[in-house]
């Protein structure tokens, strides 16, 4: 990893500090939470389990130890209540604000619900933590808020015009946070992750990422369906380079504040390429997908062609490095996805997700 990340590591556990993390029973939440854990920090955790998950938090207590297990604390509550969001910062150094309701198709179905908690919601934590004073605030942003900008790879400054509901809530956060900034001296840093994967993230549901429903149809020898012709091409960034961004992010210096840095790998792999690679992946973890086929389907409303970003200012300004690419990435999570898998299939689980026609998740 880079030379700051690791003096950031080292700093932190020399000086353990208190943490927010907002949707902490979720996918890129409950990674946050492992990681800090592991560097003897104190966390609070906000959850609604709207989306996420008790066994991710089950699971980040089984790879901790019991000591670092008693540094968290967590609050069921939910991002739309400012009562609730008041309590959870109280007391707290840094806020790593993940809470969120994904998806570009769910926006679409039903833009309300996207509206009040990715809006909403994201301005009752602002709120919260300019009114604790807390040292940083650090949230999630999207490279969905590049929208129809053509143009490669994607520069923090250039975007085009939003092409979802869920988009324009990201984008809003953007300009809600630059607005604090100007007004309020409250200055934040939003990581604009591009297609983040990695182990812990569901494979269940109709709004599954692409990369865990493509991975559990292929254990189950079910059909995946590419959107398209395949061509489609994404940046895949894998969820540690995430959780080096937040880290970074939050202890990033004054001047690198109030800004917004791409999160991703700075390469682009199309579907098609994407579909081959778990297969070889999969093979090579005892599972084999022989001679499946995947199917074809029309292109998706919202999406866009290709996504790849540029990470120079990410590395220039909170020093991020070394990010893992796809193929790494999927190496280190593939033994997750087949071990969930087996073990809902023993269940006997409802395994909806697995049924389901494959849709990709944008963003």
């Amino acid at each position: 990893m880079s030379n700051r990340y690791d003096r950031v590591r080292r700093d932190l556990v020399q000086h353990p500090q208190t943490w927010l993390i907002t949707g902490v029973a979720g996918f890129i939440g409950s990674n946050l939470l492992e990681t800090l854990l592991k560097l003897d920090q104190h966390v609070v955790g906000l959850d609604n389990f709207a989306t996420g998950h008790r066994r991710n938090l089950d699971e980040v207590r089984s790879l901790v130890g019991v000591d670092q297990w008693q540094r968290f604390r967590f609050i069921e509550g939910d991002i739309r209540n400012p009562a609730e969001c008041a309590a959870a910062v109280k007391g707290v150094d840094h806020v790593l604000h993940q809470a969120a309701l994904g998806s570009v198709p769910r926006s679409l179905l039903d833009p309300i619900a996207t509206h009040e908690v990715n809006l909403s919601g994201f301005l009752n934590m602002l709120l919260a933590a300019r009114d604790a004073r807390v040292k940083s605030f650090t949230y999630a942003a999207s490279s969905s808020t590049y929208g129809d900008h053509a143009g490669l790879p994607k520069v923090e400054d250039r975007i085009g015009r939003p092409l979802s509901p869920y988009a324009v809530t990201k984008y809003a956060n953007e300009l809600y946070a630059s607005v604090f900034a100007r007004n309020y001296g409250f200055k934040t840093i939003g990581l604009r992750y591009f297609n983040v994967f990695g182990q812990r993230q569901d494979p269940d549901g109709a709004y599954a990422a692409v990369i865990p429903r493509w991975t559990a149809a292929l254990i189950n020898g079910n059909e995946v369906v590419i959107n398209g012709d395949g061509e489609t091409s994404r940046d895949f960034c894998f969820v540690a380079n995430a959780v080096q961004a937040n880290l970074l992010a939050a202890c990033a210096d004054e001047a690198s504040r109030d800004q917004v840095y791409n999160v991703a790998v700075g390469d682009r792999t199309t579907l098609n390429q994407l579909y081959d690679y778990l297969k070889a992946t999969l093979a090579l973890h005892g599972v084999q997908p022989g001679e499946h086929r995947a199917a074809y389907g029309p292109a998706r409303d919202g999406d866009i062609r290709h996504s790849q970003a540029n990470v120079e200012k990410a590395e220039r300004l909170l020093g991020y490095a070394d990010a893992v690419p796809l193929a790494q990435g999927l190496a280190v999570a593939m033994p997750w996805y087949v071990r969930f898998v087996a073990q809902r299939n023993d269940r006997g689980d409802d395994a909806r997700g697995f049924n389901e026609a494959i849709q990709m998740t944008a963003g």
